[in-house]
Formats: C-alpha cells, sequence, structure tokens
C-alpha cells in the first residue's frame, strides 16, 4: 500500500483521548463511536453504570471506558480527568455534554430547588469540567472542549425559561474560555442542537402536552423548515469536526444544528 493510502485510511481522531459527559445519553453514546471509529480513545462520564456499562456495549471497542461521576461535584470532575490521564494517558477532547431539560413551568411556577439544579448540571457542571481537564489538555499542549448548548441558548422559549437561560449562559463560558485559553492552542466552541430524537425530547414532549406527547412533537416538527427532529449522528457529526485538527482555527464559535429554526 502506498503511502498516501495511509495516510487516507487514518482516523480523524487518531492517538486522541476524549472525555465524553453525559456520556450514557443518545448524544454522548452517538459522539462516543464516531469518536472510537475515527480513532479516540473515549472516557464515557455519566451518573448511572447500568446505563454507562450498556453505552459501553453498544459502542463495542476497547477503546471505550466508562466512569461513574456527578458533574456538579469538584472532586467528581477531578476524578474523572484522573481517570482518563490514567488509563489512556492524557486529554485532549472534552465534550461537555452533560445536561438536564428541568420542567415544562411558567416562571411564575417554577420551582426554586428545580431551577437550582438545571443551573447546577448545565452551567456549573461545564465549568467545573474546564477546571478540571485543562491542566491537562495543557501538557498536550492544546485541545479542543465542545460544550453542548442548544437552539434555546440563542433564543427564548415560553415554560422552559430556566433551561435556556442555563444553555445562554454556556456559551457565555464559552466564549470567556476560548478567549482565555486561546494563546495555549485550547480551543472552545459549542454546539447547539434543535431538538433532537432522544430521552429529553420525549420528556419535554410529555410536559408540553401531558398525554398527547406524539401531538407535541408533530408540533414542533412542522415549526422546523426541515421538517424533523435531529437525530443524535447529526449533532455527533459537528462534534467530530470540533474534536479533530480540521477545525483548528476555530474557537470561541456557536455551531447551531437546528434544520433551519433560526434561519
Amino acid at each position: 500500500m502506498c503511502a498516501e493510502n495511509e495516510r487516507d485510511s487514518m482516523g480523524r481522531l487518531d492517538g486522541k483521548v476524549a472525555i465524553i459527559t453525559g456520556g450514557a445519553g443518545g448524544i454522548g453514546i452517538a459522539a462516543g463511536k464516531r469518536f472510537v471509529a475515527e480513532g479516540a480513545s473515549v472516557l464515557l462520564v455519566d451518573l448511572d453504570e447500568q446505563a454507562l456499562s450498556q453505552a459501553c456495549s453498544e459502542i463495542a471497542s476497547n477503546k471505550v471506558s466508562y466512569h461513574v461521576g456527578d458533574v456538579t461535584s469538584s472532586a467528581d470532575n477531578n476524578a474523572m480527568a484522573e481517570v482518563a490521564v490514567e488509563r489512556f494517558g492524557g486529554i485532549d477532547i472534552f465534550l461537555a455534554n452533560a445536561g438536564i431539560e428541568g420542567d415544562v413551568a411558567s416562571i411564575l411556577d417554577y420551582d426554586e430547588a428545580r431551577f437550582d439544579q438545571v443551573m447546577n448540571v448545565n452551567v456549573k457542571g461545564p465549568f467545573l469540567g474546564l477546571r478540571a481537564v485543562i491542566p491537562e489538555m495543557q501538557k498536550r499542549g492544546g485541545g479542543s472542549v465542545i460544550i453542548t448548548s442548544s437552539i434555546m441558548g440563542v433564543k427564548g422559549g415560553a415554560s422552559v425559561a430556566p433551561y435556556a437561560t442555563s444553555k445562554h449562559a454556556v456559551i457565555g463560558l464559552m466564549k470567556s474560555a476560548s478567549r482565555e485559553f486561546a494563546t495555549q492552542n485550547i480551543r472552545v466552541n459549542t454546539v447547539n442542537p434543535a431538538p433532537v430524537n432522544t430521552r429529553m425530547m420525549r420528556s419535554l414532549e410529555e410536559g408540553m402536552r401531558p398525554g398527547e406527547a406524539s401531538e407535541a412533537k408533530a408540533g414542533i416538527e412542522a415549526g422546523i423548515p426541515m421538517q424533523r427532529y435531529a437525530e443524535p449522528d447529526d449533532i455527533a457529526n459537528i462534534m467530530l469536526f470540533l474534536a479533530s485538527d480540521e477545525s483548528a482555527f476555530i474557537t470561541g464559535s456557536v455551531y447551531l444544528s437546528d434544520g433551519g429554526i433560526t434561519s
């Protein structure tokens, strides 16, 4: 085989190590599959060990492992980084993907404790993750951080104010981190999906129209120019691009994958 063909056969993430929080969810598993298929070693992080074990089985590779951890805990984030270094030798990619949707409720009725939970998972989680992984990226001479935001990070939504607030907030976190670490070759971007065919959307559909979730889904899809939800692979493909060296000059950017909703 000639050298040109050998280069063509290389994976886009060969030799890289990635951490994916929310690794047992739909987008997390899809990203894990894509990253492993392109040569990365991947550590999936989530709260549910059984779900993590199932996710690893689904990815089916000796390049994937898991760690049980709570993204709202500084100690758990530090342990996550330590495990990635112990098992795989370092950290090159951090996909801060863990998130919760909260409740579908008016601002006037929204439970304060639930608001705090949404902020802790969706905003504090990525913040603590950055603190844990960036020192390891600095040792490697750079890296890529991808934070999962949402179209609700660039627009509002009735009855989902805390979720939308949290997804706006991580864009501010991303832009600040991208400025702070750009000279160290650490890139930070967000991916902002439209509704995706995952458990989260099933929960939101039921919250919007209890007992009539399928009707809620149809109504949401009718408002998307492409007339469908995103699939997890649609989002994972953008995450792969941002994780790879193909995006080497991209940082501080918001990547919408929304089927035209914000057009």
